[in-house]
């Protein structure tokens, strides 16, 4: 009896302790969401920088992940503040609806013009830029060098500088924090998703690109990069306190940009990576891969911050729409260890090694050359030179060019 005595009164202090516990990290969590978010965003300091739109017709490069931490679009933000009379999107639109590689159609918002830059020109022409005195960026990238944002904003820079208008960028995190990771683009492996020798995981926001890409391409733009405040490079977009809005319809959370950087080159064979399911580039597989076999050859690599499942899958459209594939899922267990880069160049020798002759490189749209080429930016991957020759000039490639971008840096 005594002893069952002394049982409850533990099991009592017990859950009495856990229950303060719980109770304090409630505390600190509505604490935490009291204070606000940690990072102040480029968009949210407009009004410290009203003199370069004063009396200025202002255009607006951005889409549906032009928010500020309250998830007002920038493009009301602007109409509030400034004369706003154009609004330029890029690939998937205004609202991120559209499917990649399709045209945006022109439209208006709130009767402002809007015009595509993915569609008939990517650049602004002449007519469109004879509409603003500024043209401004608020959009969110992804950290990785083959997606189309960062090129649109490169091409209206190249455009601008030549019309004389001024160019303001609106800052924003790198979701991926400042970890510069993969191969520098080399020169013949130049494409709209990959414009300049950055490496695949280039670790810059957006404004430290534009800042990079000006002097280092010669452009002698007008530019001004408005930075937030509270950003450090060690920060991944959950450290930001930020809400996410996905930025494209295949990278619908934070999470999935570093997936992206992995997989994301895998999609540029005849491989699967999970477009058409619910867990895009999550997966990689196909219907002549054996799952159990593929993940057990994975995991006997033993690679840093990363588990692979054995996963069954049918995308719904994409590669191998309706069919059964049977490969792995990706799970990062440890961002900082994880090597993005190193990672998708394994998965992709032990599937070659498991099923030879079965990875199909497809061709460039309407060009010389293969596909995997410009979204990795050279051709050693598809061509087969080994892992142990690879990766450490892609290392080597990764600390050089860590040091040339240091003076266009903004935050530690």
């Amino acid at each position: 009896m005594k002893r069952l005595v002394v049982v409850l009164i533990l099991l009592t202090v017990v859950l009495m302790s856990g229950c303060a516990d719980a109770g304090r990290r409630d505390k600190d969590h509505k604490k935490a969401a009291a204070q606000g978010p940690a990072v102040t965003l480029g968009i949210e300091r407009l009004g410290e920088y009203a003199q370069l739109f004063a009396g200025k017709r202002v255009g607006l490069i951005t889409n549906q992940t032009g928010v500020d931490s309250k998830l007002r679009s920038s493009e009301d933000i602007l109409l509030e503040q400034t004369d706003l009379t154009g609004i330029f999107v890029p690939e998937h639109g205004l609202f991120g609806a559209i499917a990649a590689g399709d045209d945006v159609e022109g439209a208006e918002y709130k009767g402002v013009k809007v015009y595509s830059l993915y569609g008939a020109t990517k650049r602004p022409t002449p007519a469109m830029l004879d509409t603003i005195d500024v043209m401004t960026v608020d959009i969110q990238d992804v950290g990785a060098r083959h997606y189309t944002y960062i090129s649109t904003m490169a091409y209206a820079m190249e455009e601008c500088a030549k019309a004389g208008k001024k160019f303001v960028v609106f800052d924003r995190p790198n979701p991926l924090g400042g970890r510069i990771e993969g191969p520098t683009l080399k020169k013949g492996q130049e494409s709209f998703i990959g414009l300049y020798p950055v490496p695949l995981r280039h670790g810059m926001t957006i404004g430290e690109y534009a800042r990079y890409i000006n002097d280092t391409q010669k452009l002698g733009l007008d530019l001004t990069v408005i930075p937030m405040q509270g950003w450090q490079r060690w920060m991944y977009w959950q450290d930001t306190g930020l809400p996410w809005v996905g930025t494209s319809p295949q990278i619908p959370t934070a999470a999935t940009a570093l997936y992206y950087v992995t997989t994301g080159i895998l999609g540029d064979t005849d491989l699967s990576v999970g477009i058409g399911t619910t867990k895009p580039f999550y997966y990689v597989g196909a219907p002549f891969a054996d799952k159990e076999e593929l993940a057990a050859k994975l995991n006997g690599l033993q690679l840093p911050g990363v588990h692979f499942r054995p996963a069954a899958f049918i995308p719904a459209y994409g590669a191998f729409t309706g069919e059964l594939c049977q490969g792995v899922e990706l799970y990062i267990t440890d961002a900082e260890a994880y090597r993005a880069a190193a990672t998708g160049a394994n998965i992709l020798l032990c599937i070659e090694e498991l099923y030879p002759d079965k990875v199909v490189y497809p061709a460039r749209y309407g060009g010389e050359g293969y596909k995997i080429d410009i979204a990795l930016g050279e051709t050693a991957l598809r061509a087969g030179v080994p892992l142990e020759r690879l990766l450490p000039r892609w290392d080597r490639e990764a600390q050089e060019f860590a040091e040339q971008v240091q003076p266009y840096l903004l935050y530690k």
